[in-house]
């Protein structure tokens, strides 16, 4: 086990950076090798569209109250999740606490926050290593998202739906 520097937290001799806080464990043991790795955006021969949503999703998109939106998970890991954005303020990342908690290494701890306001829900990246994209262009702002919008944090691709009057 090793103790990482800056939280005392106990971790496998395998790991290159602490599981508690992030912190590099390099100084403490032999390297493996690995290093962390920018993941780009996902492309794919298929194109994602709403057209290919299940009964489920869209009864889960049309019971959705004004101000409130819905992300679904279309590809990487979960595929098929649904993550509700209903707050103000809502983060996504690899942190337990976060409200959309997406469980991959590819994911930042604390990612990507969405934000309501001026009547829209806007997408903003944290610092992620990996950065979070609007249909597959890399945002460096605050974005404001429209219905179909397709979000991607690490592995994730997510389409973005609001409520429709």
């Amino acid at each position: 086990m090793i103790r990482c520097p800056a939280c005392g937290h106990e971790n496998a001799d395998t790991n290159n950076f602490c599981t508690n806080c992030g912190h590099s464990l390099a100084g403490g043991h032999e390297s493996t090798g690995d290093t962390t790795r920018v993941v780009a955006a996902v492309e794919s021969p298929e194109e994602i569209t709403g057209e290919d949503l299940s009964a489920d999703d869209v009864s889960a998109i049309n019971q959705l109250r004004p101000n409130s939106a819905l992300l679904i998970v279309r590809q990487g890991p979960a595929a098929g999740a649904r993550f509700l954005v209903n707050s103000d303020v809502t983060t996504a990342g690899r942190h337990p606490r976060c409200d959309i908690f997406l469980d991959d290494i590819t994911v930042s701890r604390n990612h990507a926050r969405f934000t309501r306001r001026d009547g829209h829900i806007w997408v903003e990246d944290e610092n992620s290593l990996n950065g979070t994209y609007v249909n597959r262009t890399l945002i460096d702002g605050p974005v404001a998202l429209r219905r179909g919008d397709e979000v991607q944090i690490g592995k994730f691709r997510m389409l973005f739906f609001t409520h429709t009057n």
